[in-house]
């Protein structure tokens, strides 16, 4: 079940940041240039818990994934050469989708991006749209498997620290 996070769920989001963060710190390489206590952080949970942007995805008492799905374009989106044109309230935009590392490989991405959709969909959007590390190769591989257009890469300076390019996406719903 996919949800909207309650207080209660806090520090389980912030559980699967720690998650992700201690899989990135065994890799070789990023696949999300997240910094650890700087950004996924419990505030910035908090932040979209209090905004009402806040979902998670539960199975059998776990919450095994969460994302924050509103309509903030970043600054730098406006350098993207996007080719579905639609004014700002049409647009939803998928951050920080974040899965257990537990659930992996069972297609739990998968349903929350399917769940962003129809969310977005209910909510009148026309456009979702969203932007992921160059090096995120698990995300550069799934979105355009699941019908997102590939609309163009740009320099960020993502929460004011990290620099980075970031891969951008779209899809018409």
């Amino acid at each position: 079940m996919i949800r909207p996070a309650c207080l209660n769920d806090l520090p389980a989001v912030a559980q699967l940041y720690e998650e992700i963060l201690d899989q990135e710190d065994q890799r070789p390489v990023s696949y999300t240039n997240w910094q650890r206590g700087k950004y996924p952080t419990l505030d910035t949970a908090r932040a979209a818990l209090q905004a009402g942007t806040l979902f998670v995805g539960e199975e059998d008492g776990v919450v095994f994934a969460a994302v924050i799905l509103n309509g903030v374009q970043l600054p730098e989106y406006d350098l993207i050469p996007w080719q579905f044109e639609a004014q700002a309230e049409q647009v939803m935009v998928i951050h920080t989708l974040v899965v257990s590392p537990r659930f992996s490989g069972r297609g739990k991405a998968r349903e929350m991006v399917t769940f962003c959709e129809e969310e977005s969909r209910r909510q009148g959007k026309t456009v979702m749209r969203l932007d992921t590390y160059e090096g995120n190769l698990p995300a550069n591989t799934m979105y355009p498997k699941l019908g997102y257009r590939f609309a163009g890469h740009a320099q960020f300076l993502f929460q004011g620290f990290l620099d980075e390019i970031l891969n951008c996406y779209e899809k018409k719903l």
